[in-house]
């Protein structure tokens, strides 16, 4: 029974390893094609030239790695792409055969490199910036006696090694090759050299190794030249959002970008000091970064859904949650960002160039970059504080003031003080429900960007409907004097028990969706510093609020109840249109609905006019319905006045 048992056991372990062991036999496969494809692009110019082999060695050896490279790719898991990459490795292998261009081959080659590593993902940089003294001691310890101390290839071990070691200072070669190439060689080793795998290695020490054997081909002069445009050019910080783009450029793209001198004084900056390009820790802008990255990447191997989805999560998961710190200290430069997203998100829905996808890109990091300069960590003072706390609860309380208002002074026009426990109860379980909001996202959870957008979005949408019906409504009540005592009857039986709790979920949603906002900025604020001032900026603007509901209570006291209707249903109006057009902007941010922008028109966010086809659209039809409703009630006072 015991060996039978043991049997089992080793099935069983089998079974369950066996998948594990698949994946990472693909994932291995997939990396040595990406090797031997990344070696093609960089070395097939040595081998052929004008259509004539140069150096048969050389030659025979692209020919040998075209056929390896489409072996191991057809022994790749089944995929969407697989057919396509075989495809492509075939016609590869093809080019290389008929000694075509060398141009032509290496972007063949990079681009199926490319495709290969969307694919089957392998990981593209390390979790943390290398240790290059831990690189160097390494590279004396393993690699100097082949590649020799200063990467010439001029090791005492060199001698008689066919082919030669690989000379990590031929600049040529170097402009060539990328970080993540030279780990991927060392990871794997290479086939038919005297190249081992290091695989044994831990990833850390491999990557250190990586970057260290990377700047053999710059000089010192040239990292110093490359820190002094690093810190003074945005333009260049943006285009490396991450160590990711660190190890995966390479000299040559750069040059194509910035130009070859300066392109070399970057890179010999970052590869002896790859932390410049890790971000401070605790910004959701890293994350925003690495999702535009992704999403350019997406766009450019044609997935335009991929692009999207990837540019959205840039905007809820990196930049939301900073929303309310940045808007706090910048509100300027967080209206911009905002735009600068729905853009980008416009310019990947209509499929336009890869260019306008890239600068578009390109200005967001930028963007970033004067943004975490702005949330940079510093004492806030009291001042400050002040001002954030008082500006934002009087902008955001301002809205649902005037809605609970009205429908106070609304009730006590019609005698009806026992329905007034609704509304309070109403607004009252706001508060509360905004306490309970701030202490499960503090303690409990965390409040995602989209959860934030669509709570706002849905909740003035339906505040806005609630809105429309009661001014029209109101408009229809607001006819002659001699009709004054008929209303105020009429008004006792209208208001039923259903009435009273509808009255209670206005008040709610509408003073909810404001305590929701203003959280999510005072927590920021706290964060930050200078807690007497914005305790104090809280308070006056408490103060400003309460003596505002008061002078407008007292002054619908005095009001004709006819003249009271047709005020209160202008401003119902009004502000149904100004929250329809902040629900469909906050739905637009979540993803929820198309963005077609209107560029002629200005953004004016207290009357919620963001131009948009869709937002100004469904603002228009909200006019369009209540100028109808405001026109059907007047037709229908003229007559009771005539039965009158």
């Amino acid at each position: 029974m015991r060996p039978l048992l043991s049997l089992i056991v080793l099935l069983l372990t089998l079974g369950l390893t066996a998948p594990a062991l698949a994946q990472t036999a693909s994932a291995s496969e997939a990396q040595v094609a990406w090797r031997l494809l990344d070696y093609v692009a960089v070395d097939y110019a040595g081998a052929v030239e004008n259509g004539q082999v140069t150096n048969p060695a050389e030659y025979g050896e692209m020919v040998e790695f075209s056929g390896q490279i489409l072996t191991r790719l057809e022994a790749l898991p089944s995929t969407q792409t697989k057919a396509d990459l075989v495809r492509d490795a075939l016609a590869l292998q093809v080019a290389i055969r008929n000694r075509s261009d060398p141009r032509t081959v290496a972007g063949q080659a990079k681009s199926l490199a490319a495709a290969v590593l969307a694919a089957y993902p392998s990981p593209l940089a390390p979790s943390f910036p290398p240790d290059l003294a831990k690189g160097a001691a390494l590279y004396d310890a393993q690699c100097a006696v082949c590649h020799g101390a200063t990467g010439r290839a001029d090791g005492a071990g060199a001698q008689g090694l066919d082919p030669a070691p690989i000379a990590f200072a031929d600049v040529e070669r170097a402009r060539q090759r990328s970080v993540f190439g030279l780990y991927q060689v060392i990871d794997q080793g290479l086939d038919g050299t005297a190249m081992a795998s290091f695989s044994h290695l831990p990833a850390e020490d491999r990557w250190a190794l990586a970057f260290y054997v990377g700047r053999f081909a710059f000089t010192d002069a040239e990292a110093v030249e490359g820190r002094r445009l690093w810190e003074s050019d945005p333009a260049i910080r943006t285009g490396y959002p991450d160590l990711a783009a660190v190890t995966q450029a390479t000299p040559a793209e750069l040059a194509a970008r910035i130009g070859e001198t300066k392109a070399r004084a970057v890179t010999a900056y970052l590869r002896r000091h790859p932390e410049a390009a890790v971000r401070p820790k605790g910004s959701t802008l890293t994350l925003a970064r690495t999702r535009l990255a992704e999403s350019e990447a997406a766009y450019r191997r044609g997935d335009r859904k991929a692009a999207t989805d990837l540019a959205l999560s840039a905007y809820l998961d990196g930049v939301e949650p900073v929303e309310p710190a940045l808007g706090a200290r910048d509100t300027a430069l967080l209206r911009r960002i905002e735009t600068a997203m729905t853009d980008l998100r416009v310019s990947i829905s209509k499929g336009a160039a890869e260019t306008e996808v890239a600068d578009r890109i390109a200005r967001l990091n930028a963007l970033f970059d004067t943004a975490e300069r702005a949330l940079a960590p510093q004492k806030a003072d009291n001042l400050a504080s002040f001002i954030g706390a008082f500006t934002i609860l009087l902008r955001e309380g301002l809205e649902a003031l005037l809605i609970v208002v009205a429908m106070i002074a609304f009730l006590r026009k019609a005698d009806r003080p026992e329905v007034l426990r609704y509304v309070h109860g109403g607004w009252v379980a706001a508060l509360v429900a905004g306490g309970a909001t701030w202490a499960a996202a503090t303690f409990f959870i965390s409040i995602s960007g989209a959860s934030r957008e669509l709570t706002e979005g849905f909740g003035s949408l339906l505040a806005a409907v609630v809105l429309v019906s009661v001014g029209i409504w109101m408009h229809g009540k607001s006819h002659a004097d001699a009709w004054q005592t008929y209303i105020r009857a009429k008004l006792s039986k209208a208001l039923s028990k259903r009435s009273a709790w509808f009255l209670f979920l206005l008040a709610f949603v509408v003073v909810y969706r404001e305590v929701f906002e203003t959280i999510l900025f005072y927590a920021a604020i706290w964060s930050q510093g200078g807690h007497v001032g914005m305790l104090a900026g809280a308070l006056t603007a408490v103060a400003i609020l309460a003596f505002a509901a008061w002078a407008l209570l007292a002054y619908s006291k005095h009001l004709p109840i006819g003249r009271f209707f047709s005020l209160s249903s202008i401003l119902m109006a009004v502000l149904s249109v100004v929250l329809v057009g902040k629900g469909v902007a906050a739905l637009q941010e979540a993803g929820w609905l198309d963005v077609h922008p209107i560029t002629w028109a200005p953004r004016i966010e207290i009357l919620g006019l963001y131009p948009t086809v869709e937002g100004v659209g469904v603002q228009l039809l909200t006019l369009v319905v209540l100028a109808i409703g405001f026109a059907r009630t007047s037709g229908s006072k003229r007559q009771g006045s005539a039965k009158a």
